[in-house]
């Protein structure tokens, strides 16, 4: 199955034009990609192993859930189905707005923080994408970052996720 994506101009705004995943970009073409952390009340956050007959960063450890949107959904609903089809838990987002956006080039990511109890035992994986999920603390993951078993983010976009999860703005009220 084809996986179309909608093109979005420079300053984030829909060109009305689409576009099949694995396509070269245009100059100034974007798309939307979307991260959803979840964090329980010990701070930890889900974190998934990915398969290792994976393309891209095939057995390292990820964020909650990712992947690019699809025409036609918003960041909100492209993070729901994601967060379904890679762990089975359906989660309504309509009420969520990204706590920020990562510019990358060739697409914007809105990334997700939300605190949830989640029971690991009750997830269930992609067989193409997930292989486990486990909880882990910012120390851990940066540790795991370092030893090269997690995809290789900035340790200060980690932190970030970990600063401002239940938090909205850039300064403290």
């Amino acid at each position: 199955m084809v996986e179309l994506w909608d093109v979005y101009a420079r300053n984030h705004e829909l060109t009305g034009q689409t576009m099949e995943r694995g396509s070269s970009f245009e100059n100034d073409c974007y798309h939307l990609v979307v991260h959803l952390c979840l964090f329980n009340r010990q701070g930890e956050m889900l974190i998934q192993q990915r398969q290792d007959d994976k393309a891209g960063w095939p057995s390292y450890w990820d964020l909650t859930v990712g992947g690019s949107a699809l025409t036609g959904e918003t960041s909100q609903v492209a993070a729901e189905r994601e967060l379904f089809e890679e762990l089975g838990l359906k989660i309504n987002l309509n009420e969520l707005r990204p706590q920020f956006t990562i510019n990358f080039d060739h697409g914007f990511d809105d990334i997700f923080l939300l605190e949830k109890e989640v029971d690991i035992n009750s997830l269930v994986f992609q067989a193409e994408e997930v292989q486990a999920a486990k909880w882990a603390s910012k120390a851990e993951i940066n540790r795991m970052i370092t030893e090269g078993t997690f995809i290789p983010y900035y340790p200060s976009l980690i932190d970030l996720c970990f600063d401002l999860v239940g938090k909205y703005g850039a300064h403290q009220l």
